[in-house]
């Protein structure tokens, strides 16, 4: 192998990742070998990846030379048959015919490098078509099948646009909409794949590079789960190891300028170390990560020298404001300059074209584009004076830069509360945007996108919001820009795909009454749940229920059309046609079925069924939830304890799956593990005194006294006295006449540091126990809380007031029914004692008979009158009592 062979072939390498972020200058080197030394694979390989950097990717895959990589050039060697066996048949044979291709035996380690990149452009130029088709557009008619395999029969060949579609949803979910040339993705997916597989197996990556091919395979798969209806662990797992080595690889300043040294333009470097990092940013956004996607795009931001800030500055919202008001604006101190600047804009037009000007906003609504801002002052190094207009403190910015803003609008909806103040949260980055000069075609598009889901929840920009999504939408259609413009930054703003865009359009369409028109637009992309809604808001249920049937008699195999007629019937065999049709692939209806069985109270067989599609596909939102409910309804606790865990998992802000948690541990008595969840649910469920009660218990339980007490005093507020748990109290009691018992016998043997922390600690809850105390009695009690009440007094040495207390609960224990109720005369006995017992300290420490008098009065009065209780060990001890105190006062009157 030459010398030179490595570099030029990572110079080929970084032309197709550039073709995703920047156009090069017209005069930007490109790594050559001298004519003599030039490899024979060298100029087809360069006029593939010319025409992906042209956008030109029919062409690509039309061409001669790829038709030769894969064997096609005689057709007829293939049987064709509109069938999904053949697709497979015919799309493994070429997957094998490619991996042929590389390994030719008559060639040298060299070419095999050359050959091996040749089917990288391959599978990226059908990963880029796709990208075309769906996301980013212009949209233009591309051969049904990649390399035009099938073409001169396309139009009879549905069957295998159904193998590609079952392809794709192996994961166990159904693809989002009507998506259009899905061979195309998935046989990028398979070559990537394979390639991957070659590289690893021969140790080519360390030998000429080739890195970048996790990072290709990272786009392909995270397109995947972009046009699937619901996340997928499966494609989560497969990401998570993909994008950590694109992250090893290209994460790094000093890994990327290493890699491709003097081929990298000026900040190029800093370039491709923030896209990584805004593409796992993005990755980790759509999977609900918060914590990650934040450093990602903290980093990114980093890398691209920028640092963002929100402040206020005076300024003008709408056309007839008189007075400024303070307005958010972003403020974005950067040292570098745009040098990318000239590079952008020739895509720059297009923001006329999608946004409407000032006169034609003002036309549909009086609040301004972006406010007009006051400036008076030195403001984030700019000094001008007047009315600025604009929103925006920001100046030209390069466009990774500019991704990296818009990257915060995501992390602030996935971050915040989703209410109206979420959305101005937003506003400072997307105005920021909008002041622009130039930008990218996609950046720009992400921008509008955003203002659009901005505009549309005020009623008085929601007019100016559909008709700018109707721009952004015929955007779509529009010729210019190019399909090479399109794709910068195709990767590094999370632009919906034209079905979710379609899909958006139509929602905003039935938000503002234009019903029928959106049923057009859900009809034509498949999206069957949104039609049965408007036909139910049109009161047409039955028109529903004809119009998937019609489909399903046009296409019989597709278990989304019979979950859809499920849903509209509530009839379980449709959704056990769907597995049939799936093989029993259909998450979608195995969950449907395990609602349907919890409903009519069948909780193992739901139990089962949601076992089953988890099995599927396991990041389903509510699905562990349900499993959790399921199997607890079933007496499965620890398949319960696994769905609840697995569910806060997924989204840790599900307070109630952890309040079940917490109660699951209860049962099994593991009240650390209780503790810890009811912490966490009680930040979602602050308001829930049965959950304050229960975490009342627990603290307790492990010996957390202070916030076992703060538990008793929520539930007391919430339910305003209504609700006092006397058992827990006197447990609290006992706790702490344990501990206040203990610090007084260590005073002699203990550290005096030791001893002093001590009695601060009990001297705390003492005061924590108070504050409790004084709160319920307040609202009035019963006897024995202010039996409890009287102990705390007694603890902290006023027998005064623990006497008051003890003569309370004694007079809540008397009535008409004392004498004939044991169990009461007991407890009225047991604190009468205790009163006399006080009465009797009191009168020692004070010299005072008054006490002494008082005992003797009320016993006098409680035996007599509850000779009824004779045979009581309480009676007894009452008149042994008795005795004593006349016994006391007969001394004191000897003594006077």
């Amino acid at each position: 192998m030459s010398e030179s062979a490595p570099e030029i072939l990572r110079a080929f390498e970084l032309r197709l990742l550039r073709c995703t972020f920047s156009s090069p200058p017209l005069d930007c080197p490109v790594a050559s070998q001298n004519q003599t030394s030039r490899n024979h694979l060298h100029e087809p390989l360069d006029a593939f990846v010319s025409s992906i950097v042209a956008g030109d990717y029919g062409k690509t895959l039309a061409s001669d030379a790829a038709r030769l990589v894969l064997g096609l050039v005689n057709q007829s060697q293939f049987p064709f048959t509109d069938s999904t066996e053949c697709a497979e048949r015919v799309y493994t044979e070429l997957l094998e015919r490619a991996e042929n291709f590389i390994f030719s035996e008559s060639e040298n380690e060299e070419d095999k490098l050359y050959r091996l990149m040749i089917v990288i452009c391959i599978a990226i130029s059908l990963f880029l078509a796709f990208t075309q088709c769906n996301v980013t557009g212009p949209l233009e008619r591309l051969a049904r099948s990649p390399m035009a395999v099938i073409e001169p029969k396309t139009e009879d060949f549905a069957e295998w646009d159904n193998w590609a579609r079952h392809q794709l949803m192996s994961t166990g979910s159904d693809l989002f909409g009507k998506f259009t040339n899905i061979q195309y993705i998935v046989f990028a997916k398979m070559l990537l794949t394979r390639i991957k597989d070659v590289l690893f197996k021969e140790n080519a990556s360390s030998i000429c590079g080739m890195k970048s091919i996790s990072w290709w395979l990272a786009r392909v798969v995270f397109l995947q789960q972009r046009i699937l209806d619901e996340r997928s662990s499966s494609l989560f797992e497969h990401l998570h190891v993909l994008m950590g080595e694109s992250l090893l690889h290209f994460g790094i300043l000093e890994n990327v300028k290493s890699y491709w040294g003097t081929n990298l333009l000026e900040g190029e470097a800093s370039t491709i170390v923030s896209m990584v990092h805004l593409e796992a940013g993005i990755m980790e956004y759509y999977y609900g990560r918060v914590d990650s996607c934040r450093q990602h795009f903290e980093s990114a931001e980093a890398e691209s020298d920028l640092q963002l800030s929100v402040t206020g500055v005076l300024g003008f919202r709408t056309s007839y404001q008189v007075e400024p008001k303070a307005q958010l604006v972003l403020v974005a101190n950067t040292d570098s300059l745009d040098s990318d600047l000239k590079n952008q804009t020739h895509c720059s037009s297009m923001d006329q074209d999608n946004l409407p000007s000032e006169t034609k906003a003002s036309e549909t609504s009086d609040i301004l584009m972006a406010p007009k801002l006051v400036n008076n002052g030195n403001v984030s190094g700019t000094e001008t004076d007047g009315i600025q207009s604009g929103g925006s403190t920001v100046s030209n910015l390069k466009t990774i830069q500019q991704a990296t803003i818009l990257a915060k609008c995501l992390l602030i909806e996935k971050s915040s509360r989703s209410d109206e103040m979420q959305r101005w949260d937003m506003a400072p980055y997307i105005e920021a945007i909008d002041s622009q000069h130039s930008s990218f075609f996609m950046v720009r598009f992400f921008c509008n996108i955003l203002r659009v889901r901005w505009e549309s929840t005020r009623s008085r920009t929601k007019e100016r919001a559909l008709v700018m999504m109707e721009k952004l939408v015929q955007g779509i259609y529009d010729s210019y820009p190019g399909v090479a413009q399109r794709m910068y930054f195709c990767c590094g703003v999370y632009v919906p795909t034209f079905p979710a865009l379609r899909k958006e359009y139509g929602e905003l369409l039935v938000s503002c009454g234009l019903i029928g028109e959106a049923v057009k637009i859900f009809e034509e992309l498949e999206l069957w749940d949104n039609l049965i809604f408007c036909y139910r808001l049109l009161e047409k249920k039955a028109a529903a229920v004809d119009l998937i049937k019609s489909r399903l008699s046009q296409t019989p195999t597709d278990p989304k059309l019979w979950c859809s007629l499920g849903d509209v019937t509530n009839s379980d065999t449709y959704y056990e046609k769907a597995l049939e049709v799936s093989n029993n692939r259909s998450a979608r209806a195995k969950r449907s079925l395990a609602r349907s069985a919890y409903n009519r109270g069948d909780y193992d067989t739901s139990k089962i069924l949601w076992e089953s599609a988890m099995a599927l596909n396991s990041m389903y939102p509510d699905g562990w939830f349900a499993l959790g409910a399921a199997a607890l309804k079933a007496r499965d606790i620890d398949k319960a304890l696994d769905g609840f865990t697995r569910a806060v998992q997924l989204d840790p802000d599900n307070g109630e799956a952890w309040n079940n948690i917490a109660c699951l541990h209860m049962i099994k008595k593991r009240s650390k593990e209780a503790f810890i969840a009811f912490k966490e649910a009680l930040k979602f469920k602050r308001n829930s005194w049965q959950l304050w009660e229960n975490y009342s218990h627990v603290a307790l339980d492990t010996g957390n006294i202070g916030q076992a007490l703060e538990a008793v005093q929520k539930v007391i507020d919430i339910t305003k006295n209504s609700r006092v748990d006397v058992e827990l109290l006197e447990r609290i009691m006992q706790e702490v006449e344990r501990r206040a018992s203990n610090s007084h016998s260590e005073y002699y043997h203990c550290e005096a540091d030791l001893t002093v922390d001590k009695s601060r600690e009990t001297d705390h809850m003492m005061e924590l126990i108070g504050k409790v105390f004084r709160q319920i009695v307040r609202g009035g009690t019963g006897a024995d809380i202010w039996g409890i009440y009287a102990r705390w007094h007694k603890i902290k040495g006023d027998y005064t007031m623990c006497s008051e207390a003890l003569l309370k609960q004694v007079r809540s224990y008397q009535g008409s029914d004392l004498w004939k109720d044991k169990d009461r005369f007991v407890k009225f006995a047991q604190a009468s004692l205790e009163l006399c017992r006080v009465y009797m300290h009191i009168s020692a420490t004070t010299s005072s008979q008054r006490e002494l008098y008082a005992a003797e009065m009320h016993l006098k009065n409680t035996v007599k009158q509850a000779v009824n209780f004779s045979d009581t060990q309480e009676y007894l001890d009452l008149e042994a009592c008795l005795d004593e105190v006349k016994t006391r006062l007969q001394s004191h009157s000897v003594l006077s």
